[in-house]
């Protein structure tokens, strides 16, 4: 696929990149990714990846734009408020970039729904706020073969991580990737959502930024991805650590894969 003159221009900055590159932007042009959410972290990674030009973004949420949203939900605008949010983000990144093929999904993921969703994509983010969500967008990329970069944010704390054993099966324990459920293997008891407890608005933008930054990377073979490894943002102390995961034999998704 050649680049025409317009998009030269629009990802001159990429193109001088030497870890993405022609190459890499073609890679980016081809894809299909999913953003599961477009609530908080799906506002900022969706925007970027729309400005990054990957091919296709789909969509994936039920919800409508509410006033409280706003407050982090910085894809959408006061006048978007009662509309789908899927509706309303694709009106924003159709303006951001209209050479990304936007495609929108306004139901809830469950486990009946989440593999054949999943299987139309390259990629998976994940930025949804509740496990049972979580949970189904992990079977589903375990089952189909989907990598799935996963984040999360509540009070002044952020992580995001990148889960590739979907990828890895029939290959010895020492070389495979975990899954979402070999970081949480079940629901926490007391399991806390940022409407309960309440989330600073920019963790939603700098979380959001990171999931992003790690799909392109991905995309493009660039540097070392957060595979099996979750990076754990302190906002309020503004440090960050990176955790070594690795994947749990005893696993209730992944483990006999």
């Amino acid at each position: 696929m050649a680049f025409s003159d317009e998009e030269v221009e629009r990802y001159a900055r990429h193109l001088v990149l030497r870890e993405i590159g022609g190459p890499g932007q073609q890679k980016l042009k081809a894809v299909r990714v999913l953003m599961v959410g477009a609530g908080g972290l799906g506002s900022a990674a969706a925007p970027m990846l729309a400005a990054a030009g990957v091919g296709v973004l789909g969509l994936a949420d039920p919800d409508v734009v509410s006033l409280s949203n706003l407050q982090r939900q910085t894809l959408y605008a006061t006048a978007d408020v009662g509309r789908l949010k899927v509706e309303a983000a694709t009106e924003h990144l159709n303006a951001i970039n209209p050479q990304v093929r936007v495609e929108t999904h306004p139901v809830a993921v469950t486990a009946r729904n989440a593999a054949a969703l999943v299987e139309g994509y390259d990629l998976v983010l994940d930025g949804t706020d509740d496990f049972a969500t979580r949970f189904a967008v992990n079977a589903a990329c375990v089952e189909v073969g989907r990598a799935l970069i996963s984040g999360a944010i509540e009070r002044w704390t952020g992580q995001v991580g990148v889960f590739a054993a979907g990828l890895t099966r029939g290959r010895a324990l020492a070389e495979r990737q975990p899954c979402y459920r070999c970081l949480t293997p079940e629901i926490p008891p007391g399991a806390e959502t940022c409407a309960r407890v309440g989330v600073v608005g920019a963790l939603a933008g700098v979380i959001g930024a990171m999931m992003a930054l790690e799909a392109v990377k991905w995309i493009a073979g660039a540097g070392q991805p957060l595979a099996g490894r979750l990076l754990i943002y302190d906002a309020l102390a503004g440090e960050t650590r990176t955790v070594r995961l690795g994947a749990d034999p005893q696993c209730p998704e992944c483990g006999s894969v």
